[in-house]
């Protein structure tokens, strides 16, 4: 009799350990590998005092003693950038755009040009429809640079992952473009 009971026992904890693992393998949303990717480009046109028809940026908080239309020397510290930039699917800014990417960047450090970004991409396509929000440091003069993916909505519901940013183009300090490469290691 007392065999039998720690056979069944050992029945029931196999039991649980199967529903359990199979019900923790179910809810676990984390892969390896990404599980849906994106590169996308988006242009920034910063307003100077004369581009006011193109213009798709604009500083909103300069150091003291500086202006709105140029950025504080050397390193842009404490200068505050808004954006409702286009964003394309490849590098041509007169190519038809695929949404927006709209936010701000704040430049916080003083001894390099490194920025603070918080903004979204909205997405209205065919193929695509919702929104993507970032968050993370841009240490500009990195070649690459890795921000956090921290949420969605639309086709991007809740989904997470890293955004590799790479400085495609610029010029001065009025345009830049940049290609974002989008990997989402989490998608409901």
């Amino acid at each position: 009799m007392r065999a039998r009971s720690c056979k069944n026992a050992l029945l029931i904890l196999i039991f649980l350990a199967v529903v359990s693992s199979t019900y923790a393998c179910k809810k676990k949303r984390y892969h390896a590998k990404p599980c849906k990717e994106l590169t996308l480009y988006f242009h920034d046109i910063l307003y100077d005092g004369k581009n006011t028809a193109n213009a798709t940026s604009a500083l909103v908080t300069a150091p003291q003693g500086s202006n709105l239309t140029t950025l504080a020397f050397p390193f842009h510290f404490g200068n505050m950038v808004v954006f409702d930039d286009p964003i394309t699917k490849d590098n041509d800014l007169q190519s038809p755009p695929v949404g927006r990417a709209q936010g701000m960047y704040l430049y916080d450090t003083k001894n390099t040009v490194s920025a603070l970004l918080a903004f979204s991409f909205s997405l209205n396509t065919t193929h695509h429809h919702g929104t993507i929000s970032f968050l993370g440091t841009n240490p500009i003069m990195e070649r690459t640079r890795d921000i956090s993916v921290v949420g969605g909505t639309g086709d991007f519901f809740m989904h997470r992952g890293v955004a590799t940013v790479m400085t495609d183009a610029f010029e001065g300090e009025v345009y830049f473009r940049l290609r974002v490469d989008i990997k989402f290691y989490e998608c409901w």
